[in-house]
């Protein structure tokens, strides 16, 4: 077994990999750029060597310096992680040239699946079913065009040195395809540097489905079946799963075959994953699965592998890379219950899912089986790398089971103040298509905005909001009272360009127990979040609604009675009035705006608490008001 590690990656899987090492006593080295000099794998390894500025091709990228530091340190192996160098030939081969062990694949066996078009080949002669389509040398645009035509439409324009969703385009009618060919050639160049791209058929109903495979050095080859990666947004995965739901046996084994076949066509050594595409519109059938392309690396989602195997495949790779055999046969691998990973990205989905970057000044995550991060409270997401915090991993008995843990842990996730997909991961595990796995890979774009939560807090997060400020500020036990009355605490927020004041009333079971500072809120009835969690920060209540977050302005807090359910809007504050939007006797709803009120250069609305009737109206436009004026009363209807 190897004694020294250099991880040539950074963040969680760098922390990933140094984990399982310590476990087995290896020795372990980072390796860090200028903007992770204080990231958590930094400090988690045993050692840690500085390798440029933060941009990845001045630091991550250069394999050079990456060698170095395996050498200053006196490492043995080096480890890519995935990304960066992880399936590049060259450098594995550099890496031994250096006398240094590599932990992956030879460098023979990447080149054979380097370019799709000679590994779809390398696959048919080995067996493994292809997409229809055409792979050949010949690039002439009419050529291909006819070649498109034979195929039948739509078809898929793919780069063969592509990944990541980049240099394909999908053509729908032949008049289309000569602009679509050279657009993706255009892009294929320009990402990989090469333009050579290869057609497939285009499947309508398509399902990303996976084989986990492993080799090593004495010729053996297992599998350690199969993983569902069809929920993509853009062609990034966002939701795995392993097993694949309607897998049967006979399926599972004529695909885990020919993935096993697949890796012993180039001699595999190490983790490896066979991709496959699936017609799902009749189910999944062997004879509807056809090979995509292979990844010579461990991948992103190889937790929900672990998690229903019980295999670590990092220490199955430590273990390999020092001339082990296996550690089991394939006879001894079985599928245990279901495991599920959601990718909590930094980015906002109302805002097109841009990344947000930033100081993570709140992080909490939810109960998972596993969450696999490389940040935490106090550090920053960078805006030079891939905007993942974290993945959430969750396993169960059933399918059901999962989904249910999965979407409780990412509902309980508090990040603050960059923004994430949380609420959106929550949305999608609890949709009716995932949770009867009536899925495909344009699930999410079918879906639309019904995936993306409101920007905006909805009515009963004001309520929710206005407890928390109330139980940080003011025990119960000092709250006044007047005979006849119940004590309330009055409480201004801003949010979304609106203000409301509410009038907290302190009675059964509405306020819940505060930690610190954090608190769980029971919700009022009309509410459509599942959990709700919140703390103070500053001048700020942050609630999150199932792992989306609201911020509320607190404008003003107030120790003031009136009686509980009065419909009493007081102002919160000394201001003018510059709008008024209802009269004496008009029926209202909940919600409905009543008045506007200037003050400190900012515009409040002040909204209806309830469904009723405006008893009294006060308030005329231009008029100034003083705090604690009582400016409409609303009697509730009947």
């Amino acid at each position: 077994m190897l004694k020294s590690l250099l991880i040539a990656n950074r963040g969680e899987i760098a922390c990933r990999i140094i984990r399982t090492a310590r476990a087995m006593g290896v020795r372990t080295v980072a390796v860090y750029s200028d903007a992770d000099a204080k990231a958590l794998h930094v400090r988690s390894a045993d050692e840690a060597v500085h390798i440029g500025p933060s941009p990845a091709r001045e630091s991550y990228l250069v394999g050079e310096k990456i060698i170095a530091a395996a050498k200053q340190t006196g490492a043995e192996a080096i480890h890519p992680g995935y990304g960066f160098l992880s399936e590049n030939a060259e450098f594995a081969q550099s890496v031994i040239d250096a006398g240094l062990i590599w932990v992956g694949p030879k460098p023979d066996s990447i080149r054979a699946m380097g370019l799709k078009d000679a590994a779809k080949k390398l696959m048919d002669a080995a067996g493994v079913p292809t997409t229809p389509g055409y792979l050949g040398d010949n690039q002439d645009p009419d050529f291909l065009a006819e070649q498109a035509a034979a195929i039948g439409y739509p078809v898929l324009i793919k780069a063969v040195a592509g990944g990541g969703g980049k240099g394909m385009r999908k053509v729908d009618a032949p008049a289309d395809f000569a602009d679509a060919l050279v657009s993706c050639k255009r892009e294929a160049a320009a990402s990989f540097g090469n333009d050579v791209v290869l057609l497939e058929k285009w499947i309508e109903s398509p399902r990303h489905i996976e084989v986990q495979v492993f080799g090593d050095s004495h010729g053996n080859v297992v599998h350690l079946f199969e993983r569902d990666c069809s929920l993509q947004r853009r062609h990034q995965k966002v939701i795995e799963e392993a097993p694949a739901p309607g897998m049967d046996a006979a399926t599972r084994a004529a695909v885990c075959g020919a993935a096993v076949r697949a890796a012993k066509a180039v001699d595999y050594e190490g983790a490896g994953t066979i991709e496959f595409i699936a017609d799902g519109s009749q189910g999944l059938r062997a004879d509807r699965i056809w090979f995509m392309e292979m990844n010579a690396r461990l991948q992103v989602e190889h937790p929900v592998t672990e998690e229903i195997t019980g295999v670590d495949l990092v220490e199955w790779q430590l273990r390999v890379a020092s001339g082990e055999p296996i550690p089991l046969r394939q006879e001894e691998l079985s599928i245990n219950g279901w495991a599920m990973e959601a990718r909590l990205y930094a980015e906002d989905p109302a805002k097109g899912f841009l990344p947000s970057t930033g100081r993570l000044e709140h992080l909490v995550f939810g109960e998972a089986d596993r969450v696999e991060t490389g940040v935490e409270q106090g550090g920053a997401v960078s805006p030079f790398y891939d905007p993942m915090i974290a993945k959430i991993v969750c396993h169960g008995e059933t399918r059901s089971d999962a989904i249910s843990a999965l979407a409780h842990a990412v509902s309980e996730t508090e990040v603050w103040p960059v923004r994430t997909n949380a609420g959106f991961l929550v949305r999608a595990l609890w949709s009716d298509s995932f949770v009867e796995a009536d899925l495909d890979t344009g699930f999410i774009a079918n879906a639309g905005d019904a995936l993306i939560p409101p920007s905006e807090p909805e009515d009963a997060l004001f309520e929710v909001a206005a407890r928390l400020v109330h139980d940080s500020t003011e025990p119960v036990h000092n709250a006044g009272f007047r005979l006849n009355t119940v004590p309330v605490h009055r409480v201004t927020l801003a949010s979304g360009g609106e203000t409301r004041t509410v009038d907290v009333a302190m009675i059964g079971d509405q306020i819940v127990s505060v930690g610190d500072d954090a608190a769980d809120y029971y919700l009022p009835e009309n509410t459509d979040a599942a959990v709700v969690t919140g703390h103070i920060q500053g001048d700020q209540a942050i609630l999150f609604a199932d792992g989306t977050a609201y911020a509320f302005d607190i404008a003003a807090r107030g120790s003031g009675h009136a009686a509980a359910g009065s419909g009493s809007i007081l102002s919160p504050m000394p201001g003018k009035v510059i709008a008024v939007d209802v009269t004496a006797g008009q029926s209202v709803t909940k919600g409905q705006k009543l008045l506007t009120l200037e003050a400190m250069k900012m515009e409040h609305s002040l909204v209806a608490p309830f469904d009723g009737v405006v008893a009294e109206l006060n308030a005329s436009e231009g008029a100034q008001v003083q705090v604690d004026a009582l400016l409409v009363r609303i009697e509730a209807a009947e």
